[in-house]
C-alpha cells in the first residue's frame, strides 16, 4: 500500500510542466494551484484519524486507496484552473487520509509482530516515488500524458487489489492494541502534550527533507556555480540514500533501540548538514547531502511509531495530528527558506537546519515508546496460540 501510495505521487511529479502548460499557468500560479494539494492533504489528516479511530485504519485506508488510484486521470481532464484546483484538493487529500490510515496500521502490525517494520514501509514509499518519477517521464514522452495517467491509475489498483486482502484488520491485532483507555473520546483531538513535542520534531524534520528537496540543486548552482546535471546529484543522491537506509532503518532499530537510533541519526543528518552549508566544492556538498539523507532517513518513521503507541491516545488520532504537523513543515519550509535564503544566502540556512536538528536530537528520549513492550508480543504469540 505505501508503494502504491508513492508510486501514484511519484508519477504525478513529471505531468506538472504538462498541467502548467495545458492551462497557461505562470509560475506563481503554478505553485498556488500545487498549493491545493498541500492542504487537501493536511486538511484530509484530521478526517482520516478521526476515522481510523471510529472505523478503524484497515477499512479507513481502502475508503482513500480508491480516490488514489483515479486521482493522476481526474486532474489530467480537467479543463480549467478552477477545475484542477479541485481535483489537486481531491488529491492531496486521498493521499494524505491514505498516509494516515497506512501509518495507523503499521502502528499495528509492529505491536503484533512485536519488532519494528515502520521505516521498511517508507522505503517501499519512496521505493514507489523513485519509480512513478522514473518511469514517468520516459512513459509519457513514448504514450502521451493521458495513457500514461491511465496506465498510473492500473497499475495502482493492480498493487491495492493484491495488498488490500493482506492488510491486517484491527480486530485481529492484539487486545491491548485496539482497547480504548477509560474515559477516551474516540476522534477528540488528545490533550497530551506528548504528542504535540513528536509532531513539533516531525515539522523540523520534514522542514529539513522539504528544504533539500526544493533548494539544494539551487545551492549548488549559485553557490557553486555547478552545471544543471551536476546540481541535480545533490537530490539525487539525498533521495536514494534515504530510500536505501530506510529498509536497513528497522534491523538498527530492533537492535539498538529507538532512541539511540534516534540519536544517531540526528547526529549523521546535522553534522552532514552543516557541512553541505559550510562546503565551497560541489561534490562535498553532494556527498553531504548523501550522509544527511542517511541520517533524515529513519527519523520521521521512528516518530510515527512512537506516535502510535502514546499510552491514553487512539494511534488514528495521534498519527494524524504528527502527520498534519509534519507536513505541515514539508509545505512551508521551501517558501519560508526561500525568504531567508534571499536574504542571508542558502548556505548558512543549511546549516541553520543543522543546528535544529541538534535541537531535535536532544529530544529523543521522547521517542522511546516507539520501542514494542514485552507484554505485547506475548499477548499477540498467546492469541496466536489460542485462536
Amino acid at each position: 500500500m505505501f508503494l502504491a501510495n508513492g508510486f501514484v505521487v511519484g508519477s504525478w511529479s513529471p505531468h506538472i510542466p504538462g498541467v502548467a502548460q495545458r492551462l497557461e499557468l505562470s509560475e506563481f500560479a503554478l505553485g498556488l494551484l500545487i498549493l491545493c494539494f498541500g492542504l487537501g492533504a493536511i486538511a484530509a489528516m484530521t478526517v482520516s484519524g478521526q476515522m481510523v479511530a471510529r472505523f478503524g485504519s484497515r477499512r479507513t485506508l481502502l475508503l482513500f486507496a480508491l480516490p488514489v488510484i483515479a486521482a493522476l486521470p481526474l486532474v489530467l481532464a480537467v479543463a480549467n484552473v478552477w477545475l484542477a484546483a479541485l481535483a489537486l484538493a481531491i488529491f492531496g487529500g486521498a493521499v494524505g487520509g491514505m498516509d494516515v490510515a497506512m501509518n495507523a496500521n503499521v502502528v499495528l502490525l509492529e505491536k503484533r509482530l512485536g519488532r519494528a517494520i515502520m521505516s521498511s514501509s517508507h522505503g517501499f514509499w519512496s521505493l514507489g516515488g523513485f519509480a512513478g518519477g522514473a518511469l514517468g517521464g520516459v512513459l509519457i514522452e513514448r504514450v502521451g500524458l493521458y495513457p500514461h495517467a491511465l496506465a498510473v491509475a492500473v497499475l495502482a489498483a493492480l498493487v491495492v487489489g493484491l495488498a488490500y486482502p493482506m492488510v491486517m484488520d484491527d480486530h485481529g491485532s492484539t487486545p491491548s492494541a485496539v482497547a480504548r483507555p477509560a474515559g477516551h473520546s474516540q476522534g477528540r483531538l488528545p490533550r497530551r502534550a506528548a504528542i504535540y513535542v513528536i509532531g513539533a520534531m516531525a515539522m523540523l524534520c520534514l522542514c529539513a527533507e522539504g528544504a533539500i528537496l526544493s533548494w539544494s540543486a539551487l545551492f549548488l548552482q549559485k553557490a557553486m556555480l555547478a552545471d544543471t546535471a551536476t546540481a541535480g546529484f545533490a537530490f539525487a543522491g539525498f533521495s536514494g540514500a534515504m530510500a536505501v537506509t530506510r529498509f536497513l532503518g528497522d534491523s538498527l532499530r530492533n537492535r539498538l533501540g529507538a532512541v539511540a537510533t534516534f540519536r544517531l541519526s540526528g547526529l549523521i543528518a546535522g553534522l552532514a548538514l552543516a557541512v553541505a552549508g559550510l562546503a565551497t566544492e560541489p561534490w562535498v556538498a553532494i556527498v553531504a547531502f548523501f550522509a544527511s539523507g542517511i541520517g533524515i532517513a529513519n527519523m520521521v518513521p521512528i516518530l510515527f511509531s512512537s506516535a502510535g503507541n502514546q499510552p491514553g491516545i487512539d494511534a488514528g488520532v495521534a498519527m494524524s495530528v504528527v502527520t498534519t504537523m509534519g507536513h505541515s513543515g514539508l509545505l512551508l519550509a521551501p517558501s519560508i527558506i526561500g525568504f531567508v535564503g534571499g536574504l542571508f544566502g542558502l548556505g548558512p540556512v543549511f546549516v541553520g537546519l543543522a543546528v535544529m536538528l541538534g535541537a531535535v536530537m536532544l529530544l529523543a528520549g521522547k521517542t522511546a515508546s516507539a520501542d514494542w513492550r514485552p507484554a505485547a508480543r506475548f499477548d499477540a504469540v498467546a492469541a496466536d496460540v489460542t485462536g
